[in-house]
Formats: structure tokens, C-alpha cells, sequence
């Protein structure tokens, strides 16, 4: 077989991504059809810019779904094929070779398909991103409401711990959680122990403040969330050769790898500094408002006043800082792959296959291009959904 044109490249392209245009065309066409009863999502599709923003956005997330079922993909993403090593796109499996007949987007320098990597990295970086994010605004929100809501020496200390990791190069931060020597003396690991505590400590914040006036509701409810909350906990921090290690091998039910536990740890010990100083910001303005002084009249307790009268009226900056943020955390999780500081040295992340690209960009460009524009269009969609989540959520 001989090599394939640019045309043939993009139409096989188009077919392998079947499932993801199924799934688009279906999330639309509900989504259009209920808009009316979906708040401030519903609201999203009267902006074509919030739109465009949303479309990108969830062609990522099913090219990830999809990818990772191995729905889309042409070959395994580790498996390297004789002969086509930094093969240009449309190149044609060697004679004798199975499987899908072409490199749609050519191979790497390890003779791998640059496409299916590129599907594959999709997942690496959503299964690890909006949960990170998650987490650091559980502990942004956690330590910033009571901080602007108090004021006082509370405030004072915080933000200035806040002010105290901003001011760390973040580059060097990452730098330093990787080395040998850091990783020995467990530091990732503690502060794995105590960034993970937060958002069980902010779940048990809800439910306490949400039924305090039904005392067996209540310890009912917290009785289960914690006992799986604590169980989760321990499984995620008790890891086989760091310094934390108590719980057996029967019952640890969640294995991280070192690497990614260390890049999980190190983005929401950056990102929750930053989300303080916002939630922060925003309890500043609003526990001046009418309805929290009648809240705090009829008696409500602080924590009921904060998370049920503060918290839900800041909801729409705090969902577009949470796009806005996925975004710099992507490009953060790019930057540490592309300097050796990301994930396994085998993971198809995004970061990572620039990196193994750049060495021969000015030859074989391809290898290089194809995550680094997929990178970039995700962050662009992430980019646009927060701009229509802004001008919908200020005409709210």
C-alpha cells in the first residue's frame, strides 16, 4: 500500500471519531431541548461563544471516554511496529503487520502511533485534572470562607500562608517534590495526608450545617459518609513504599502511582492558595447582603450561613474560575511532562509526547504537533465555556 493524501488522512480521522460525534449530537440535542429547566447551564446555549466553548470542551471529554474503551483508537499506544519510526501521516503498515492498515497521524521515534497516543493523552490528562481541580477548590473554599466571613487574626494568618506558597516558583516546587532525596524523607506523602483530609472535613461541614436541626438525619448520614470517606482516605494515602504504609494490601482498594500521586499533590497545593484568595474575596462582599443578616438573625449557625447563604450566591464566579483554572492545570500538567516531571516516562500525557517530538520537530514535525495542538484546543474550549459562563451567569 502506498502512503495516503492529507483528504484520505482527515476522513479516516473523522470515522474513528464516530462515537464522540453520536455523543456530541445527543448531549446537544437534550441539552437544547430542556435548556429552560438546566439554570445557569441551560442558560449557556443563548451564547454562541459559551457554545463553540462547550462543543470543544466535550469533544475532549468523550474523545477521553471513548479512547480509553479503545473505542477510537487504531493501535495500542505503547505498541511499536518495525519500520515506522518517524513515519510521516498516512503511512501504511509494513507487509505481514495486523491490525488498522495505516499511522494515520505517522509514528514517533519509537515507531508508535502518534494518533492513538494523542486519544490515549486525553484521558491522562481528564482523569487527573478536574479532580485535582476539585480538590483544591474543596480547600480553597474550606479555609476561605471562615477567613473573609471572620476576618481578624484568622484572616491575617491565612492569607498570608496563601501569599507564603504563591511566592514559591511553582517549576521549582515541582522540582523539588520529584527528587530522590524529597521523595525519601516522604513530604509527598504528608502533604498528601493533610491536603486530602479537606475535602471529607468540607463534605462533613455540609452535612452537618445542612441538618443540624435533625440530630439523627444527621448522624446517620455522617456516620455512612464517614466511615467511606475515612476508608477512601486511608486507601489514598497508604501507599506500598512511601513513608506512609499502614493500612494491608486486602483492604487498600485505590493505588496511585508515585509519580501521579506527586503531580496530584503538588497541582492542588498551587491551585488552592489561589482559590482561597477568591472564595476569600467573594465573602467579603457578600456577608454585607440582606439576606445573610436574616439568616444570621433567625440564629443559623456560621458554617450554615457560609455554605447555604454565601456559597451558593458566589457559585457563578467560583464555576467560571473552575473552567478557567482546568485550563491553567492542563497547561501546568503539560509544562511538567514537557520538562521530564509529569507522569510515568511511558504515559501518552500530552506534555510528555511533546517532549519525546521536540527532538526532531525541524524534521518530523507531526510527532510534536498533534498533542501540542490537542492541548491547545482543549484549553481554548475551556477558555470560551468560562467567557459564555460569565456573560450568562452576570445577566443572572
Amino acid at each position: 500500500m502506498e502512503t495516503i493524501g492529507w483528504g484520505a488522512i482527515i476522513l479516516r480521522i473523522l470515522f474513528q471519531f464516530w462515537p464522540v460525534w453520536i455523543a456530541l449530537a445527543a448531549i446537544f440535542a437534550l441539552s437544547v431541548r430542556y435548556k429552560k429547566r438546566l439554570g445557569l447551564y441551560g442558560k449557556l446555549f443563548d451564547s454562541p461563544i459559551g457554545m463553540i466553548g462547550f462543543a470543544i470542551v466535550m469533544f475532549w471529554v468523550f474523545t477521553a471516554i471513548f479512547g480509553a474503551a479503545g473505542f477510537i483508537l487504531t493501535h495500542p499506544p505503547l505498541e511499536q511496529i518495525s519500520g515506522l519510526k518517524n513515519k510521516v501521516p498516512g503511512t501504511p503498515l509494513p507487509d505481514g503487520v495486523e491490525g488498522y492498515p495505516y499511522y494515520l497521524l505517522g509514528g514517533d521515534n519509537l515507531a508508535r502511533d502518534v494518533f492513538s497516543r494523542m486519544v490515549v493523552g486525553a484521558w491522562e490528562v481528564l482523569k487527573l485534572v478536574p479532580l485535582a481541580t476539585i480538590f483544591a477548590f474543596m480547600v480553597g473554599i474550606t479555609l476561605g470562607l471562615p477567613a473573609g466571613y471572620y476576618g481578624g487574626k484568622l484572616d491575617t494568618s491565612l492569607s498570608f500562608a496563601a501569599n507564603l506558597v504563591l511566592a514559591f516558583p511553582v517549576i521549582l516546587l515541582f522540582y523539588l517534590l520529584v527528587t530522590p532525596e524529597i521523595v525519601e524523607t516522604g513530604l509527598p506523602s504528608y502533604m498528601a495526608a493533610v491536603l486530602f483530609l479537606f475535602p471529607l472535613i468540607f463534605v462533613t461541614l455540609v452535612i452537618n450545617s445542612r441538618y443540624h436541626t435533625q440530630p439523627q438525619t444527621r448522624n446517620r448520614i455522617l456516620g455512612v459518609t464517614l466511615l467511606i470517606g475515612g476508608a477512601a482516605y486511608l486507601a489514598v494515602i497508604s501507599e506500598g513504599g512511601t513513608a506512609l504504609n499502614f493500612v494491608p494490601n486486602a483492604i487498600d482498594f485505590i493505588s496511585i502511582p508515585g509519580n501521579t500521586l506527586i503531580v496530584f499533590v503538588a497541582v492542588v497545593f498551587v491551585n488552592a492558595p489561589l482559590v482561597f484568595r477568591i472564595v476569600r474575596g467573594l465573602v467579603f462582599d457578600i456577608k454585607t447582603r440582606d439576606y445573610v443578616a436574616a439568616a444570621q438573625t433567625r440564629g443559623e449557625g456560621a458554617w450554615y450561613v457560609m455554605l447555604w447563604e454565601i456559597l451558593p450566591n458566589a457559585r457563578g464566579p467560583l464555576i467560571v474560575d473552575f473552567c478557567l483554572r482546568i485550563g491553567y492545570t492542563t497547561i501546568l500538567l503539560g509544562t511538567l511532562g514537557f520538562f521530564g516531571l509529569g507522569l510515568e516516562p511511558e504515559s501518552p500525557d500530552w506534555g510528555s509526547t511533546i517532549n519525546d517530538g521536540r527532538r526532531l520537530l525541524s524534521i518530523y514535525p507531526h510527532a510534536a504537533l498533534a498533542p501540542a495542538i490537542a492541548l491547545m484546543s482543549l484549553v481554548l474550549g475551556l477558555n470560551l465555556l468560562a467567557d459564555g459562563l460569565r456573560e450568562e451567569s452576570l445577566k443572572d
